[in-house]
């Protein structure tokens, strides 16, 4: 099944342009997915398996998570339209509660979605400081440190998770009202980490504070343990536990969106902070709530989570690595270095993407194009994501569809 879509020749080449000319010209965007039985999703008449979903643990599916919400609904209705400022359904406060305690936090917050924590929550770190962020954040963070700018502070980017040329920019920048250094836990293009000690050791000795987004961390990565069951750790309270790391000038930001299949995000924060941006942030002030749904599935994921997380982090662990292993008997190169569930594969040549993501299409596979701009020319290619919910013989299926192109891939270094 080919999909045909319109377009639009005349755009002109500015980075949000030419990802226009993406939008309009190939059928990798906007498509309608009709049906949905586990992994396998159907798109018009052709059924796919899905290697696009970040549902990392699979709790979208999950029965135990999935029977949480009706009795939530009958309790708190669909949606109490109070902004928090106004009125807390119980559920927050266990959330919050809850979500302390499993990250070993001082406090947390939680808000809708990242983006309206990185928009909101930025400007008022930042003030009229100073932002130093990785070349290569997250467009959200990229978002919100402009926002901020706007409000008077500086964006003085650094390259990516190069550590002694942040050193300079943090040793040659006046010393002038706050510093935020601004960075990606697990990256969501390569599925690699950054240097966390590294950087919070930096933060502490310049007098700055580290905020660090985890979305596709939190739930997958967690504190290191005897007895864990992989090397993403145990309990999956993200990056700064994995690293054993404190909180001490750390701000982690995270969302439920990811491995909790839930309209929900956090920052593990001061308590003083926290009260802070209770009256200095819109989303906090003035949004409505995340669906009561979301709410209960939150919860209930932290009972999957606590009851067999580390179980589904295991089935998450040995599906990637089968693919990894596979990439690595064909000579496929990846930027997966972390072996984390994320794995972009550059394609061989740049402007071969479009046919090389429909053909995966029309062979069953439904993955992420990762395009430039989005990416760097060089890195151009097609991102698998993989959860718990992805069977054995939908990997061994990808890897034979992988085997079949990887002609059209970049070789390993």
């Amino acid at each position: 099944m080919s999909v045909q879509s319109p377009r639009r020749p005349d755009l002109t080449k500015t980075a949000v342009d030419e990802l226009s000319v993406h939008h309009h010209e190939h059928a990798m965007y906007d498509l309608v997915i009709e049906e949905l039985q586990g992994r396998r999703i159907r798109i018009g008449d052709h059924w796919l398996t899905d290697f696009a979903s970040c549902n990392y643990l699979g709790l979208d599916l999950d029965e135990q998570v999935i029977a949480s919400i009706e009795p939530a609904v009958r309790r708190w209705g669909t949606h109490p339209s109070w902004s928090r400022f106004v009125g807390n359904p119980r559920p927050y406060m266990d959330i919050e509660d809850r979500l302390t305690e499993l990250l070993g936090a001082p406090d947390t917050l939680v808000l809708p979605t990242i983006t309206h924590i990185h928009l909101s929550v930025l400007p008022v770190l930042a003030a009229q400081g100073q932002l130093f962020m990785d070349a290569r954040a997250h467009r959200t963070i990229y978002d919100g440190c402009h926002v901020a700018v706007g409000a008077g502070a500086k964006l003085i980017p650094y390259r990516h998770h190069d550590l002694e040329h942040l050193r300079a920019k943090l040793r040659a920048a006046p010393v002038s009202g706050p510093r935020v250094i601004v960075t990606d836990g697990v990256n969501s293009m390569t599925g690699n980490m950054p240097l966390l000690p590294e950087l919070a050791a930096l933060a502490r000795e310049y007098d700055a504070l580290l905020y660090v987004d985890d979305a596709h961390g939190f739930g997958v990565i967690g504190e290191r343990t005897p007895d864990e069951t992989s090397d993403y750790g145990s309990r999956g309270n993200s990056i700064v536990r994995h690293y054993d790391e404190t909180y001490d000038n750390v701000v982690l930001v995270g969302g439920f969106s990811k491995a909790y299949s839930s309209l929900l995000a956090f920052l593990a924060l001061p308590t003083a902070l926290k009260e802070r941006l209770k009256v200095a942030t819109s989303p906090y002030i003035y949004s409505g709530p995340s669906p009561v749904a979301s709410l209960a599935t939150v919860l209930a994921g932290f009972d999957v989570n606590a009851e067999r997380g580390d179980q589904l982090r295991l089935q998450v662990h040995q599906l990637t690595h089968t693919v990894l292993d596979h990439l690595t008997k064909l000579g496929i190169g990846t930027s997966n270095t972390s072996g984390l569930p994320i794995i972009q594969i550059p394609a061989a040549d740049p402007d071969d993407l479009p046919a090389l993501w429909q053909s995966l299409f029309d062979h069953g596979v439904y993955t992420t194009a990762a395009a430039y701009p989005v990416v760097p020319r060089k890195e151009v290619g097609l991102r698998f994501q993989l959860t718990a919910a992805n069977t054995s013989a939908e990997i061994d299926e990808l890897c034979t569809v992988l085997t079949a192109h990887a002609h059209r891939f970049k070789a390993a270094a």
